[in-house]
């Protein structure tokens, strides 16, 4: 994959850890990740682990369903881990009794994609390119699409140069 050059692809069905946060992500993503990876590692080792099952931990993303719509401070993020077929909700080992963690099960379909690098802050311009992509390849205007902007990130925050991934499912 090339940065900043659209693509079509087939995103798979997938089971993710997820959790809801509301405003500024560079605000509350502390502790809402905490919360997301203790419970996921605190599920893995406690609970799978002595049985013998091998619960692999996914790369985090997030769904933006209004970052487009609202100031960043009232933005809400979608965030998501995958995790194997066979993770419970009943299973999950919550790590803060506050913020709840779930267990939930995202459909796959056609969709497009693009890798942009560089600060989040400056994604608007790929991500208009993935937008008119879109709506040239799959003719249909983005308020037709039946996915969120996704963004699954390739690398930390502190990275030197930070990859993250921006696609939509487009149609089941």
């Amino acid at each position: 994959m090339k940065p900043f050059v659209p693509e079509k692809v087939k995103i798979k069905p997938r089971t993710v850890l997820t959790v809801v946060s509301l405003g500024d992500p560079n605000k509350v993503m502390e502790s809402y990740m905490k919360a997301l990876y203790g419970t996921a590692y605190s599920t893995k080792m406690k609970v799978y682990k002595p049985l013998g099952k091998i619960m692999s931990i996914g790369t985090l993303s997030a769904f933006w369903p209004d970052a487009h719509l609202k100031p960043k401070n009232e933005w809400t993020g979608i965030w998501n881990i995958e995790v194997p077929d066979w993770v419970k909700h009943k299973d999950l080992l919550q790590k803060d009794p506050k913020i709840e963690i779930k267990v939930e099960k995202l459909i796959g379909g056609d969709g497009a994609q693009i890798l942009h690098l560089g600060a989040y802050s400056e994604e608007g311009p790929t991500i208009k390119t993935l937008h008119d992509f879109i709506e040239k390849e799959f003719s249909m205007n983005m308020s037709d699409i039946i996915g969120n902007h996704e963004e699954v990130y390739l690398t930390t925050p502190k990275a030197k140069v930070q990859k993250t991934l921006i696609r939509y499912l487009v149609k089941k």
